[in-house]
Order: structure tokens, then C-alpha cells, then sequence
């Protein structure tokens, strides 16, 4: 299938029983899973029965799944406690996502906090993010999915450009891949929209890290206009990005064979229309 189309799912109740039930309902062709609290440092070991029948499920289906971190995480923290603590949880959640199968593991970039200037947070993202990496030696370790953010603070990693620097820190590693979030890149500047806006950002994306990287979209539409910082997802088509970019996403050299995965609010029914509206565009 060129772009499997599917949503993060709940997973309260176990993976399997709810988070496939889930994306059954909505008709998914992927999905991506939280296997920690998001907003936590808990790391949780997981029940080896519901891995497996979540595991199996998605085989089964050809469903590729995907673990997204928690938002804690920021490699560059200027604390001491919250730096050792990302390292705790990636490893925990690229350890939970091999158990499952996942394809990849997202983690949003951060930002240069404790005063730290950039070039210092980045040589940290180097030091903590690194060995993690290394230690990726499977042939079924998920890898790292960089996903930038909307440029909020003093982040490390919104433009398409500066996922160039990030790479160069971890020496470009072959366990690194991209997740693309529509609604971040549009809030932090790249305008999406027009006749050539997501085309022109995804040639600078493959221009920046390279043709392969890209592994994963994270397909959601904008409250707020291009620019304007702010991290607040809307449904496809409902807000300023619109919905003809992202047939011009679908359409794109870069995205062949890469899943999207819906992040949008209006529980399942909005999560069902954006799946359903997604998947419309790419058979058109």
C-alpha cells in the first residue's frame, strides 16, 4: 500500500483489546500507541499477553504500529534529573517497542533549557541520544523517529532546516528516521498551503537528511495560522493548512510507502472522517 492511513489509538485496557478494537472501528491501516503515561516518567513493563496478541494483530492485518515517547523527554534539558530521566524512558519505550513490533519510536526534538545555549544542548542530545543508538543492534529494533516541534521556546528543532545540525550531532545514525508533523512544521513557519507550499517543504526535507529518512507522517491540520508557534491540531480540511496539501503530501517522491497517522481532536468519529478523508485522497 503506498500510504497506509490510521490514528494514534487509547490503549487504557490493554493494546491489543482496546487499541486494535479501536483502530478496527475507524477502519486503520496503522496505528501509533502510547506504552507509557505521555505525561510521566513511569516506565511500565507491559503485559506479555497483550504484546503478543498486539504484536500478532498487526501482522495479521499488515498494520504497521508505531510507539510515540513520552512528551517529558528533552535530550537538551539544562537539568540534570530531566536529562537522565529521557534516557530512562527512550530506552524504555524503544525496548516496549520492540516487544510489540513497532516500526519506529517517536520523540519530539526538545529544546535548550537551564540556559544552555544551542550548540551546548545539541553536543547533550549527542552524549544522551547517542548510546541509545548504539544499542540498537536488532534486526527488529524500531529506530529513532525525530519528530521537530512548532517552534515553541527555545527549541532545538522546528524548521526543516535544523533537523540538518540535529543529524550532524548524532552522526547522521542509520537507526534515525524523520516523523513529520503537518500541523508543527505549519506552525513553525513553513506554509503549507498554495499551489506548491507542501511540495517545496518536503524537497527541502529530502534535501536536508537525505532520500529514506522521512518514516513516518504525522498528518494534522492547523487551529492556528502558519508561523504562529502554537501546537493546537485541527481536522483535515477543518482548519488553515486545508486539504488539498495534503493530497500534494500524498502525491509527493518522498512519502512512497510512508504510513500517516491522524493526531486530530473529535474522539473516534473525528479520528474516523479524518481516516476516511485521508484515505480518499490517496485513492483519488
Amino acid at each position: 500500500m503506498r500510504n497506509p492511513v490510521g490514528a494514534h489509538v487509547p490503549v487504557a485496557g490493554g493494546l491489543a483489546t482496546t487499541g486494535l478494537g479501536y483502530a478496527r472501528d475507524l477502519g486503520a491501516e496503522t496505528v501509533q500507541v502510547f506504552v507509557a503515561n505521555p505525561r510521566g516518567w513511569a516506565t511500565p513493563p507491559g503485559d506479555p499477553a497483550q504484546d503478543e496478541l498486539f504484536r500478532a494483530g498487526c501482522a495479521e492485518a499488515g498494520m504497521p504500529a508505531y510507539v510515540h515517547a513520552p512528551y517529558l523527554i528533552n535530550f537538551g534539558s539544562g537539568t540534570p534529573e530531566t536529562a537522565a530521566r529521557s534516557v530512562e524512558s527512550m530506552r524504555h519505550s524503544l525496548r516496549r517497542g520492540r516487544a510489540i513490533g513497532a516500526r519506529g519510536v517517536v520523540v519530539h526534538t526538545g529544546s535548550a533549557t537551564g540556559g544552555q545555549d544551542r550548540a551546548t544542548a545539541l553536543a547533550q542530545v549527542r552524549e544522551l541520544l547517542l548510546p541509545l543508538l548504539d544499542e540498537l543492534t536488532h534486526d527488529d529494533d524500531p529506530p529513532v523517529l525525530l519528530e521537530p516541534t512548532a517552534g515553541q521556546g527555545s527549541s532545538l528543532c522546528s524548521r526543516v532546516w535544523d533537523l540538518a545540525p540535529y543529524f550532524a550531532a548524532l552522526d547522521a545514525h542509520p537507526k534515525l528516521g524523520v516523523c513529520l508533523d503537518t500541523c508543527h512544521v505549519f506552525a513553525a513557519g513553513h506554509d503549507l498551503t498554495g499551489e506548491h507550499g507542501m511540495t517545496q517543504t518536503l524537497d527541502l526535507l529530502v534535501e536536508t537528511v537525505g532520500e529514506g529518512r522521512l518514516r513516518l507522517v504525522h498528518a494534522n491540520d492547523s487551529k492556528d495560522v502558519a508561523g504562529a508557534h502554537k501546537d493546537r491540531h485541527e481536522n483535515i480540511g477543518s482548519g488553515h493548512i486545508g486539504e488539498e496539501p495534503f493530497g500534494a503530501l500524498l502525491r509527493h517522491p518522498a512519502t512512497a510507502g510512508v504510513p500517516l497517522v491522524t493526531e486530530t481532536p473529535g474522539g473516534k468519529q473525528g479520528h474516523t472522517d479524518d481516516v476516511s478523508r485521508l484515505q480518499k485522497l490517496r485513492d483519488a
